[in-house]
Parts: C-alpha cells; structure tokens; sequence
C-alpha cells in the first residue's frame, strides 16, 4: 500500500510540473499580430472633420458636354471695317482725325490737293460747254433734214460727236463725284477747287492713320482705317481633327487672353469654314457672342472650349477629386471606429472639369446613394499620407 501512495504522489507532482512549464511557455511566447489595417482607410475624429470642412453628399447626375479646344480672336465683320484710301493721288493737306476716335458716317476724315484736280474740274467745263454748242449744231442739222436741204452725212455726223462728247461728259462727272467735288456746285458757279475731302462711308472708332499733311499719296496707300463695333464676333481656329464635332448653334465658352478677368464668357457658333487654311490646316469656325458686348476690342486673342456634345452622367465637384496622373481618387465613408469616422480611398477615372464639376467614371461599381466626401479631400489625403510614413 505504502508503495501505490508513493507511486500517486510523484504522478501528481510529475503532472504539476508539467503543467507549470507548459504556463510559463505560454507567458514567454510572443502575442499573434493584430490583422493590418487597409492602407486606402483613414480614421477622422468629428473636430478633424469640422475644421477640415469636410462636406459629405453623393454623387449627382448632370448633363456633362465634351468640348473641342480652340484659339481665335475678337473681329469684325468684313463690312465694318473701312481702308479708306484716294481715289486719284495728290498731296494730304489736312488731317482731321486721330487713333480712337469715334468719327460719324460721312465725317471728313482728311483733306488733298493736288493740280490734277483742277485739270479734271476743267475738262468737265469744257465738256459741257462743247455739249451744249453741239446740241445746237444738232437741232440745226435737224431742221436743214427736214427742209431737205442739208446733207444726210452731216445730220449723222451731228448726232455721233453729240452722243459722244455726252458720253465725255457723264464720265468727267462720275469721276468728279468719286473724288468728292459735288458737280452740282460746279455747275452753277463755276468755281474750281484745288482739294478734295476724304470721307468714311460708315461710323465707327479710327483705327490707323498712315498720313501727315504734305506727305503724297497713291491710289494704293491706305490712309486712314475705320472699324465699327457694333458687330463683334469670334473666329476660331478649328484643327483638322476636330472639325467634324463643330456644329452651328453649339454654345462656346471663352477667355480674353492677357486680360485680367476671371469670367468665362459666352459665344454660340454661326458659321463653319468649308475650306482648311494652307498652312496650319485649321478650319474658321465663327461665333455670335451671347449676349453682345462692348467691353471687347477687335483683335485680342481668346482661348475658347467648343461644347460639342452631351450625356448625362455621374459627377461630384472638383474638391472631391484626387488627381494621381491618369486616375483620381475620391473618398467613400465606410463606417465608424471608436468615434472615429472611417473612408477608404476610392480610384476612379475623371473627366475634364466643367463649371466647377467633374465627369466621374467608376472603376468598381458603386451606388449614386454612397455616402462620399464632396469637399476636404485633400485633408483626408494628407492624413492618409501621413498614417503610411509613420508606418
């Protein structure tokens, strides 16, 4: 019996000791690691949200437009713009006008003079006074035809230096009336004038003046250029790629270039060049600015974005977007975590902004009712950054 006891006692004490190792090799092993935590989820505390300004929403269906880029100007119309030049060379003897000024339709805008004015005044004097005494020798000839008494050779004869020295005549006088010198005036007081006035055919803002008294001009010379505002439109330079998306009636958005103004203003096209221009193989697209405006001057360079076309799709506003070269991301919210709000990082595809708004293409499905960071995106990026270097 004594040897059972003993036998009992060291299985007892053997399976204490054993179960004593096994606890303080258990105490001695190391914890399991915690499961990682997703590298594309930050956790916010709600005063991080209200002083970041994050503003949570979802997405919005809009009728977003594609856009063909182009470069132009400000003009005007071909028939508001003036080259006022001489009809018949001389020598400027006034001018009565300066760059920028508004000038009035039919305002004398400079004065020639020249000998050669003088001769034609003279010639149409002549003319007429040779038409009046040929006239006569006319009815005369008519009267001796009648009365048989006269030639016929010298009736036709008659008629044929009338009908031609009428003929000098008119064309002295239209050239009269072309430089300015009224044939009426010089019909009834024969008087010559040594110069002529230079007039604008249309009302509207000097341009250019090419001339100063004393100086001689040709034909050919440009001397003084009018344009009227009243008419302002854009031409556009269309490449050859993109013309066939241009249609008329499509609204444009421009830009003044080199001007310090933050507006976007707005233009709808009216006419398509069917022609490519030589050398740049670009197309004139023109446009009708909505609504007019007078604030603009001819010539200033403008960038403009044609919209072309439209499809009603998913967008959020340009806050909500991280650019990462070809992709973006956004921020859905996915949950809470001791107080914390928790968004995981999104990669999505974006499109070009438009009115402050981004055409968004998912790359893994997602319901419009997914509740989305639309404005702090940029905070939430820096806290994620921030979570990946401490790491």
């Amino acid at each position: 019996m004594k040897q059972y006891a003993l036998v009992g006692t060291l299985a007892l004490l053997t399976a204490c000791g054993s179960k004593g190792n096994n606890t303080a090799q258990e105490a001695a092993a190391p914890a399991a690691p915690a499961p990682a935590a997703n590298p594309d989820e930050v956790a916010i505390s709600a005063a991080q949200m209200r002083a970041a300004g994050i503003a949570l929403g979802s997405f919005e269906r809009q009728n977003m437009t594609t856009e063909v880029q182009a470069n132009g100007s400000v003009e005007v119309p071909p028939q508001n713009r003036v080259s006022i030049t001489a009809i018949q060379g001389g020598y400027v003897q006034t001018v009565a006008v300066l760059p920028g000024e508004h000038v009035a339709a039919g305002a004398t805008v400079a004065t020639l003079r020249s000998p050669e004015y003088l001769s034609l005044q003279q010639q149409y004097l002549q003319s007429k006074a040779k038409v009046r005494f040929l006239a006569e020798d006319l009815e005369r000839q008519r009267i001796l035809d009648v009365e048989d008494v006269g030639a016929k050779r010298k009736l036709q004869m008659a008629r044929a230096d009338f009908a031609t020295e009428q003929a000098t005549l008119r064309a002295t006088a239209a050239q009269l009336r072309l430089l300015g010198i009224g044939v009426a005036r010089l019909d009834a007081t024969g008087q010559l004038q040594s110069s002529v006035p230079l007039t604008t055919p249309i009302a509207g803002y000097v341009k250019a003046v090419n001339i100063n008294p004393g100086q001689f001009v040709n034909p050919q010379d440009v001397l003084v250029e009018v344009l009227n505002r009243d008419d302002l439109h854009l031409e556009l330079k269309v490449f050859e790629k993109d013309v066939a998306q241009v249609k008329v009636g499509q609204k444009i958005l421009f830009k003044v270039q080199n001007v310090d103004r933050g507006e976007e203003l707005t233009a709808r096209v009216f006419l398509v060049g069917k022609a490519f221009d030589d050398d740049a193989r670009t197309v004139r697209v023109h446009a009708h600015l909505e609504p007019e405006r007078t604030d603009l001057l001819p010539g200033q360079f403008i960038a403009a974005r044609i919209q072309t076309a439209g499809a009603r799709v998913r967008t959020l506003p340009e806050s909500a977007l991280i650019q990462a070269g070809d992709l973006s991301y956004i921020f859905r919210r996915v949950g809470q975590d001791s107080g914390r709000t928790v968004f995981r990082r999104v990669k999505v595809r974006a499109g070009q902004p438009q009115h402050g708004d981004v055409a968004v293409t998912l790359l893994d499905p997602l319901p419009d009712t997914t509740g989305l960071v639309r404005q702090g995106a940029y905070f939430l990026d820096a806290e994620l950054r921030k979570g990946a270097d401490a790491e």
